[in-house]
């Protein structure tokens, strides 16, 4: 129930002057305390690897805009811009900005009086027992033309909280908008390098299958003049026909592959997409290294956090201020004619002034579990805010622990294919001369194979794993221009 008075000038007047200097209520917005430690572990040394291009870690340095190009591949390049100007899920980021813009814009109407006008011609027909001044016939036209203005002060400040959380509605939006780029680019750029990883592990496949061809036929040849069984032969074809059985899971793998990198290129499955070789990408080897409280600027994902716990804080200032008394001011000057040439005529004129005060008196506590409930989603926003700063911390860490042993891993894939290369040459020299096995022979090149494999997803890991920092970074976002619908 609401209480509605009509009140004197001085008391009006007193009102306005108050609103227009009047408080806000509920919290002004902090950023949340923080506990976070500023540094990571490892630090930002790495030991010179033996194998592979040597990576350092820059704390402090900046990340470019468009990070990818530090891999040095023309054509993950073109990828990735073709994929922010056709992304579908790009596009829908921004439509969300715009409108969040245009609800900030739209909110602070409600600042301003709102005044609408209408027209209304009747033709009426009174009662023939009653007379009217002026008329001679129990027939007429009135026509009313009047303007409605109506202005609610914002007393208690609750129409600036709600423009305040709209304003960080904007803000959350805009930040989705940096995630969905940077969830793009990052996950483009990884299904690249995957890619060419598993045209490695293809290539590596095939390389295995030729040269068990190649054996097979020779086995074959000398079980044909007798210097070998048949049960010396079948091992060997046993070994192509593993060779051959994995070869179309991993066509299968560069085909699922190949049709993400088109999904996020904003294109369907039918597009071409470059047949990247893990040698088109060279790797990053000057890392940057933000502090975790830099993070706290740089990810996104927090940035967009902190705005949720903003627009909860302005919310429990709307809900106080719906508990407040409101004060409605309205004027309807106006015109009523019997003709139309009698607007220009003077005397016609109609005006009310008036003002109203509404307190809600009862409502069932409504009111008040709502601004319980506000401070509830406050507390909850905060929470989470926090949350996802412990998680970006962990990304970070992760990330700087899987490069440091990227370098390690590679180091160990090197020295274990090469010593697979020479014990597989060395079985075979002394199966030529009857020195080895043929199962020494097989139990040797399946260990050759493998250490190929090894070392190709070991130099993907390194590429993949340098994407993850630069993702869990932030991208360099912020030194681009602003994503604007």
């Amino acid at each position: 129930m609401r209480l509605f008075l009509l009140i004197p000038r001085r008391t009006a007047t007193a009102v306005v002057l108050a609103a227009l200097t009047g408080c806000t209520v509920g919290p002004d917005y902090h950023r949340p305390a923080l506990s976070v430690d500023n540094a990571y572990t490892p630090d930002g040394t790495m030991p010179a690897p033996t194998a592979g291009a040597m990576q350092s870690f820059r704390p402090g340095q900046d990340i470019p805009a468009q990070w990818w190009d530090l891999f040095h591949c023309p054509a993950l390049n073109g990828l990735v811009t073709h994929a922010i100007a056709h992304s579908p899920n790009l596009a829908s980021a921004h439509q969300a900005l715009l409108a969040a813009q245009e609800g900030v814009a739209a909110q602070k109407g409600a600042l301003w009086p709102n005044i609408s006008g209408f027209f209304n011609p009747t033709r009426n027909k009174i009662s023939q027992g009653m007379g009217v001044q002026g008329f001679n016939s129990y027939l007429y036209n009135l026509h009313t033309l009047q303007l409605n203005i109506s202005y609610m002060p914002d007393v208690w400040g609750g129409i600036r909280r709600q423009i305040e959380a709209s304003d960080a509605q904007s803000a959350l939006a805009r930040f989705q908008l940096e995630a969905a780029y940077l969830s793009l680019t990052s996950n483009l750029v990884a299904a690249a390098i995957q890619y060419a990883a598993i045209r490695g592990q293809i290539e590596a496949t095939e390389g295995t299958i030729a040269s068990a061809r190649a054996i097979l036929a020779i086995n074959e040849q000398q079980a044909r003049f007798g210097d070998l069984g048949e049960r010396d032969v079948t091992p060997q074809r046993l070994l192509l026909a593993q060779a051959e059985q994995a070869l179309p899971p991993l066509r299968q793998q560069l085909a699922v592959q190949h049709d993400l990198i088109a999904a996020l290129a904003g294109d369907g499955p039918d597009v071409s997409v470059p047949d990247f070789r893990l040698a088109d990408f060279h790797l990053p080897t000057d890392l940057p290294v933000s502090l975790p409280l830099q993070l706290i600027d740089q990810r996104p994902d927090i940035r967009a956090a902190e705005e949720t716990v903003h627009v909860a804080s302005a919310q429990i200032g709307v809900a106080v201020a719906a508990r407040l008394p409101d004060l409605n001011l309205v004027a309807t000057p106006g015109l009523a004619v019997n003709r139309f040439s009698q607007f220009a005529t003077p005397g016609y004129g109609t005006w009310t002034l008036a003002a109203m005060i509404t307190q809600p008196l009862f409502d069932g506590f409504t009111l008040l579990h709502q601004e319980r409930g506000a401070r509830a989603t406050y507390q909850k926003a905060a929470e989470d805010y926090r949350s996802t700063i412990v998680l970006a911390v962990q990304n970070v860490s992760d990330a700087l622990h899987a490069i440091h042993n990227d370098a390690d891993t590679l180091v160990a894939s090197v020295k274990a294919e090469d010593q697979a290369r020479q014990a597989l040459n060395f079985a075979r020299t002394g199966q030529r001369y009857g020195d080895e096995s043929t199962l020494l022979v097989l139990m040797a090149e399946q260990g050759e194979t493998q250490a190929r494999m090894t070392m190709v997803q070991a130099q993907s890991a390194r590429l993949s794993d340098t994407v993850g920092l630069f993702q869990a970074l932030g991208g360099g976002w912020w030194n681009r221009k602003p994503a604007t619908p």
